[in-house]
C-alpha cells in the first residue's frame, strides 16, 4: 500500500515537472523576441549576441522556480539578460557599451511594454475574429493563415475574385474597428 502511494506521489511530481517545463517553453518562445531585441542594442557582435541570448534561456530556465508569475515574463526574463549582458562586458573585457546602462533601463521597460501590447492586440484580434459570420472566418483563414490567394479563396467559397477582394476590404475594416473598441474597452 505505501509503495502504490509513493508511485502516484511520483506520478503526479512528474506530470507537474512536465507542466512546468511546457509553461517555461510557451513563456520563453513568446518572450525572446523581445530578449533578442533587448540584447542586440547591448551588444553589437552578432555571435555574441546569440550567446548571450543563450545564456539568457539557460538561466531563465534555471531560476524558473524563482518567477513570480503575478508579473510580466517579459519583463523578468529582460531582467534577467541585463545580468547576463554585465556578466558578458565582465567576460570579455570591454569597457565600450552600444548604448548608456539609462538608455538599455529605458529600453528594456519600453520592450517589455510593447511585449504586453501586443499580446492585447493579438488577443482582441483573436476575439474579433470569432465574432465574425462564418463565411468572412472562412476567407480570413484562407487568405491569412493559409497564404491563399483572391482567385483561391474565390473558387474555395463559390464567389468571384473582384468579390472576394471587396469583402476582404470590408471584413479587414470590421476587424480594425473590433480591435479598436476591445483595446479601448481594456483599458477603460
Amino acid at each position: 500500500m505505501h509503495l502504490e502511494f509513493a508511485l502516484a506521489n511520483n506520478q503526479k511530481d512528474h506530470r507537474l515537472e512536465i507542466a512546468k517545463r511546457e509553461q517555461l517553453a510557451r513563456l520563453w518562445l513568446d518572450a525572446e523576441p523581445s530578449v533578442r531585441a533587448y540584447v542586440s542594442a547591448a551588444v553589437s557582435d552578432y555571435h555574441d549576441v546569440q550567446d548571450v541570448v543563450q545564456e539568457v534561456a539557460v538561466s531563465v530556465a534555471r531560476s524558473f522556480d524563482k518567477y513570480d508569475e503575478s508579473r510580466p515574463f517579459v519583463a523578468w526574463a529582460i531582467w534577467t539578460a541585463k545580468l547576463r549582458i554585465a556578466d558578458y562586458y565582465r567576460r570579455t573585457q570591454r569597457k565600450q557599451r552600444v548604448f548608456s546602462d539609462a538608455l538599455l533601463e529605458e529600453l528594456g521597460g519600453a520592450i517589455a511594454a510593447r511585449h504586453v501590447e501586443q499580446s492585447d492586440r493579438q488577443a482582441a484580434l483573436e476575439s474579433c475574429v470569432q465574432k465574425l459570420p462564418e463565411r468572412s472566418r472562412q476567407m480570413i483563414r484562407l487568405r491569412y493563415e493559409e497564404d491563399a490567394s483572391s482567385d483561391e479563396v474565390a473558387k474555395a467559397i463559390g464567389s468571384s475574385p473582384g468579390s472576394v477582394r471587396v469583402m476582404l476590404y470590408r471584413v479587414r475594416n470590421q476587424l480594425g474597428d473590433c480591435v479598436r473598441t476591445e483595446l479601448e474597452k481594456g483599458y477603460a
